[in-house]
């Protein structure tokens, strides 16, 4: 009759297990939180060093507001063209604490994308609603875009609320799919 091991696992399923493990939890270790500068509890200024690239340096200007040609400019690249329709779009700048709001004419039953952006030093809140419908509620972080794709009855009117902590721009489009 055939001997049976001492223990239940053979060794090398269990080097295996140890060896993914471990990979994991190096893996896992390099993960951190960022927390937003209005939401800290040290009082330390010191902050992260910026990320740089030797190919690709940062543009330092990346997170400053814009006016003129050049918030026209920064509108049409993060808001490009697309194939369905348009139903309502706005951009613009805001000032430190200034909120923003907006309604759209009545909207046809369909399935619409709402594209929102930001570029600023912060974050900036959007909220998009029907009635007492939150359908994005979202504090967008300046620098990237976002698109929510939602379905709407017939006869919808949107409530759009734009506010930044920081004097940042905004940009956003509801068309349809």
């Amino acid at each position: 009759m055939p001997a049976l091991p001492a223990q239940g696992v053979p060794r090398n399923r269990t080097a295996s297990a140890v060896g993914i493990l471990l990979v994991l939890g190096t893996a896992l270790s390099g993960c951190a939180y960022e927390y937003d500068e209005d939401f800290s509890s040290g009082t330390s200024s010191a902050s992260a060093p910026a990320f740089t690239d030797a190919a690709l340096p940062r543009d330092p200007t990346w997170n400053r507001p814009v006016s003129g040609p050049e918030l026209d400019e920064w509108a049409a690249e993060v808001l490009p063209e697309t194939d369905g329709e348009v139903f309502h779009s706005n951009y613009g700048a805001l000032d430190a604490g200034e909120e923003r709001e907006e309604t759209t004419a009545n909207l046809p039953e369909g399935t619409y994308a709402l594209t929102l952006a930001c570029r600023g030093p912060r974050r900036v809140s959007f909220n998009i609603s029907h009635d007492d419908i939150d359908l994005v509620d979202l504090n967008l972080r300046c620098g990237t875009s976002r698109v929510n794709v939602v379905y709407l009855p017939a006869d919808t009117v949107l409530h759009i609320t734009v506010e930044a902590r920081r004097g940042s721009n905004f940009a956003y489009r509801v068309s349809l799919i």
